[in-house]
């Protein structure tokens, strides 16, 4: 009985060995084709959403529609129109950033602030009631600067009826040129910015600047 029992071992280890074989083929056949099917999906729901920003303004060479994070997979036009305004408004303020930046940190400075340094050094040296100027013009700002009529063509169109310098009058592929410089000015100028703000408080942007 026990030279039976040893003879039919290796075909009890063929049998699982071949059970195994099958149960391993399975498993590898669902992972290897359902994830791809759902990859393939995402894929083209992937390129399918970005295909309707094509034409949208800020979307050109060399990057194209840049999403590294497929926002736009599942971006609503509310969510999208609110992520540009605030793309443009983040632009603009790190327009002024630059530029006061540079201004500060040539020389120039108005009456009675000489001796206020330029960059992080200046939160330190400037008086109580500059600080609170500053902080009642961004309130100011915040308040000013908004679609006060109803009648803007864009977010981020804050002409309110009162400032033109002859938009109305100029075509729209103009307008649309005009559009995308700013947005582009002011995607290089948040770089610019964080590279000036970084290097500043390493204490080195001497070294960048003339």
């Amino acid at each position: 009985q026990s030279f039976i029992t040893f003879c039919q071992i290796p075909n009890f280890i063929q049998y699982t060995t071949m059970k195994t074989v099958i149960l391993a083929s399975l498993i590898a056949s669902a992972a290897a084709f359902a994830p791809a099917q759902q990859a393939a999906h995402s894929t083209t729901t992937s390129l399918q959403a970005k295909e309707d920003y094509v034409g949208a303004i800020g979307v050109q060479a060399p990057l194209g529609v840049w999403d590294p994070l497929s926002i736009l997979d599942t971006c609503s036009e509310e969510k999208y129109d609110r992520l540009r305004a605030t793309e443009l408004k983040h632009g603009r303020v790190a327009m002024l950033g630059v530029v006061g930046y540079l201004v500060t940190y040539a020389g120039v400075r108005w009456p009675g602030l000489e001796d206020v340094p330029a960059g992080w050094a200046a939160w330190k040296a400037l008086p109580t009631e500059v600080v609170g100027q500053m902080v009642a013009s961004w309130i100011f700002m915040e308040i000013a600067n908004r679609d006060q009529t109803g009648e803007a063509e864009f977010d981020g169109d804050f002409r309110n009826g009162y400032l033109d310098f002859g938009w109305d009058s100029q075509s729209d592929a103009w307008k649309t040129n005009k559009r995308a410089i700013e947005l582009n000015q002011g995607r290089a100028a948040q770089m610019g910015l964080l590279g000036l703000m970084v290097h500043d408080a390493m204490g080195n942007v001497k070294d960048i600047l003339p």
